[in-house]
């Protein structure tokens, strides 16, 4: 049996945990531009029918009194780090697959702690005790099942889909409720009439594989019940890490965004050294003011955690590329990530050109080091570069 754990409007409910003057308030996460999106919305901004990914202004069309947050990262980790160290008091195998949702894999854990059904229950009162939030839990057999039920009884709630109530369950599901379904699949599948995985269970496997390939194998297998997937208990390396911002007024000032991209190349250094890995590859993002979306990429000779390294790369990038067009949005980010930084090249060249890069690199080493030390401390701001704005 498999339990998946999802925090309740995780990142509002924070905000409204520390700050008492919003509890009951409809609380908004998200940038103050007129651009910014949704991050999360409370329950109480939910009934006005503000919601992820939204646009901030339609938010507040539909909610004008609603508290705009702009959030708080570090201390939704360390909160997350709370609730995933709980989890891990009642399985070996916890796959934390975001900050604030994973999966537990209670198989043969009856015996210490009763029931599937009495370990959500211990969990979602133990979240709620020491942490003082709360999360909704799934139970089944099934792991991708077990996400969709912990949806079903929100907020605060535990919804149960026993090995005996799985088939009725999968049949009666829509195909829009399964992870992964995107809206291009739900849309192809209404087309045959196919509105549930009961539905998909009138053709043959061959309907799928031509209209959707691999997806639509793995979506015939989960109608029967069938998932691959297991509970990892190894927690996965971070394939990328990146940071983007929409402008709040397209830009045609190459300095403007220069200083985007240094406080950019701060953010995700920071966050490598964080968690003491190096990137080999550099991405640039930038959207025009027509919605034209480019990425370009460079691959470094060797791995960097320094902001630095990542600025610079950045912006050879963007002078290669950008001619001219009014700019919306800027990104940075990188990949191919690993806790190995690279040995540094044996053979000096004549003049010590690659021995006083690694004397400059040292340097900047320590001061980011100590940079990072101070933010831990002082918060985020506590020091920031002259070039960039806060």
């Amino acid at each position: 049996m498999i339990l998946h754990l999802d925090m309740d409007a995780f990142f509002a409910a924070v905000e409204q945990l520390d700050n008492p003057a919003l509890r009951g308030k409809p609380v908004v996460v998200s940038g103050h531009s007129a651009r910014s999106v949704v991050s999360t919305a409370s329950y109480e901004a939910r009934q006005y029918g503000v919601h992820s990914a939204m646009p901030l202004f339609q938010a507040l069309k539909l909610c004008p009194h609603a508290c705009v947050v702009p959030g708080n990262r570090r201390r939704y980790q360390e909160i997350s780090a709370q609730v995933f160290a709980i989890c891990r008091e009642y399985s070996p195998l916890v796959e934390q697959v975001s900050i604030d949702e994973g999966y537990l894999d209670v198989t043969g854990c009856e015996g210490l702690f009763g029931s599937p059904v009495d370990m959500a229950q211990t969990l979602r009162q133990r979240v709620a005790k020491e942490t003082g939030l709360t999360c909704s839990v799934g139970v089944a057999p099934v792991k991708f099942v077990a996400k969709v039920a912990s949806d079903l009884n929100k907020p605060n709630g535990v919804y149960v889909v026993t090995p005996e109530s799985l088939d009725a369950f999968l049949v009666a599901l829509p195909v829009k409720k399964v992870p992964g379904a995107g809206k291009r699949t739900v849309a192809l599948l209404d087309e045959l009439g196919i509105r549930t995985l009961g539905d998909m269970r009138r053709f043959p496997l061959s309907t799928f594989t031509q209209k959707l390939g691999q997806a639509g194998e793995r979506l015939y297998a989960l109608a029967y019940g069938r998932d691959a997937a297991g509970v990892s208990g190894e927690p996965e390396e971070a394939k990328s890490i990146s940071c983007e911002s929409t402008l709040e007024k397209d830009t045609t000032d190459p300095a403007f965004v220069y200083a985007r991209l240094l406080a950019q190349a701060d953010e995700v250094a920071g966050e490598l050294r964080r968690k003491g890995l190096f990137a080999k590859r550099v991405t640039l993002k930038l959207t025009f003011a027509d919605f034209r979306r480019i990425t370009r990429q460079t691959t470094l000779t060797r791995p960097t955690h320094l902001s630095g390294h990542l600025y610079a790369e950045a912006v050879t990038l963007f002078d290669r590329e950008w001619t001219g067009q009014r700019i919306r949005l800027v990104g940075l980010g990188c990949s191919q990530i690993s806790h190995d930084e690279a040995t540094p090249p044996s053979q000096l060249d004549l003049f010590g050109q690659v021995a006083r890069q690694e004397v400059r690199d040292e340097g900047w080493e320590k001061v980011e080091q100590s940079v990072d030390a101070i933010r831990e401390k002082f918060g985020k701001y506590a020091v920031t570069r002259a070039r960039v704005k806060k």
